[in-house]
């Protein structure tokens, strides 16, 4: 877990995904060895030398500027996620003062409790569970009785013996957590519980080492899940996830069924 070789790596899985015909690039007499753009292409695209991307790639201690970063996230064609996640890799992105919330703000937690019969809960980056109602409690499980420690939306997913048979396309919903657990790393390096939990993970769950190790990123702000509930059967939601202003790291996930049939199936869970 160090941003130099991971900004090494990242740089070198998102060369190797390109396509050359994508670019328009001429064509070249020698074969093409490995897939994607090859360095001196990319850094031509970017405007810097080639020896430079070879000193990125080999993690050898260079701190891009923000203009530099900014030229690499068009050359490599970066989601908006990816160029985030790049931008804090290398420090140049701006970020506000606040620290890591470990316990919820007290007019959140009342927010949580009056957006009731919607289930909602209030997370921190690393997706620790700060508050909840009793609307969440129904549709996932009661949060009381897991010890604090594992009050993760992710270690639920992956490692709790119920919510890890949960999720129907439970795949994707793994996926799209690893993607925005790798893009909080990057935005808080200084983290130490995270960097443990990501090592827990990769440790104990083979799914998870796989998928960190293709480096996805993504922050997920809204979506939709199906759920296998033991009590109320298969049922389908929407979320929208909000940052508040005033605590930009909590994250309020709001929950609203799908379609009619899903909120009978809530409905019988009040």
């Amino acid at each position: 877990m160090d941003t130099t070789q991971e900004l090494a790596a990242f740089l070198r899985t998102r060369r190797e995904r390109l396509d050359p015909h994508d670019f328009g690039l001429p064509s070249r007499r020698q074969s093409r060895r490995t897939p994607g753009l090859r360095r001196e292409e990319v850094a031509e695209l970017a405007g810097v030398s080639i020896d430079y991307i070879v000193r990125l790639e080999q993690a050898r201690g260079l701190r891009p500027s923000g203009d530099v970063v900014e030229a690499l996230a068009r050359a490599l064609r970066l989601t908006p996620d990816e160029r985030a996640y790049l931008f804090d890799l290398t420090r140049q992105r701006r970020r506000g003062g606040e620290g890591i919330a470990s316990t919820a703000a007290p007019q959140l937690a009342r927010l949580v409790a009056d957006l009731s019969p919607l289930p909602a809960m209030l997370m921190n980056h690393r997706y620790d569970i700060l508050a909840w109602n009793g609307a969440m409690a129904r549709l996932l499980l009661d949060f009381d009785t897991l010890p604090p420690s594992r009050r993760n939306a992710m270690w639920l997913c992956l490692l709790h013996p119920r919510i890890s048979e949960f999720y129907v396309d439970r795949d994707r919903v793994v996926r799209e957590g690893v993607a925005h657990l790798r893009a909080a790393w990057a935005a808080h390096p200084e983290d130490q519980a995270l960097t443990d939990l990501i090592n827990e993970f990769i440790t104990h769950d083979e799914e998870f080492a796989r998928l960190w190790a293709e480096r996805d990123v993504k922050v997920n702000g809204r979506g939709h899940k199906v759920m296998r509930h033991p009590d109320a059967g298969e049922l389908a939601v929407h979320f929208e996830v909000l940052m508040p202003l005033q605590d930009t790291d909590q994250r309020l996930m709001i929950c609203r069924a799908a379609d009619d049939a899903s909120q009978s199936a809530l409905d019988r869970l009040r």
